[in-house]
């Protein structure tokens, strides 16, 4: 497993069951975007965790994928006999200091939408901050979501910029 993030191909198997079981009911339901605020939000906030190097969210990052990837190898040893199966991980790029003031109202957005959602959503957030979270370790996903951080980086500088004297 890497030593970063302990990613293995069965913790992205599981990643992607939760990811299934999220948009499943939706699928089959009647499809309203609304009812994939709480899954997206969720899964926003682990993706822009794993650009958190050195910080709590970085480390929460890292130590679901590490979770999810050691209970995965452990299910799939057992059920099936075979070891882990490792894979590369890769970061999207990285944050500004006002970038991380964004991922930071994230986190506050996320964490009040989670206290005022009911059972079912709640889970729902959890279910996107864990599937964000790894599959965000994924090389060939954080490349396609470089654009992430990058965005997080320019609304940072939007609002710093707001604050500075003859910005209007």
């Amino acid at each position: 497993m890497n030593a970063a993030t302990g990613l293995s191909l069965a913790g992205v198997a599981t990643a992607l069951v939760i990811m299934w079981a999220n948009f499943r009911p939706w699928w089959k339901g009647g499809r309203d975007p609304k009812a994939l605020i709480p899954y997206g939000a969720g899964w926003l906030l682990g993706s822009l965790a794993t650009v958190c190097a050195g910080g709590a969210l970085g480390w929460g990052a890292a130590g679901i994928t590490g979770l999810l990837s050691k209970g995965g190898d452990t299910a799939v040893g057992s059920l099936v006999g075979t070891g882990a199966a490792a894979l590369a991980s890769s970061r999207m790029g990285s944050l500004t200091p006002a970038g991380g003031i964004v991922v930071c109202v994230v986190l506050a957005g996320v964490i009040l939408l989670h206290r005022a959602s009911g059972k079912q959503d709640r889970r729902r957030i959890i279910g996107g901050i864990i599937t964000g979270a790894v599959l965000g370790f994924l090389p060939g996903v954080a490349a396609q979501l470089g654009w992430l951080p990058d965005t997080a980086n320019m609304i940072g500088a939007w609002g710093e910029s707001l604050g500075t004297k003859g910005s209007l």
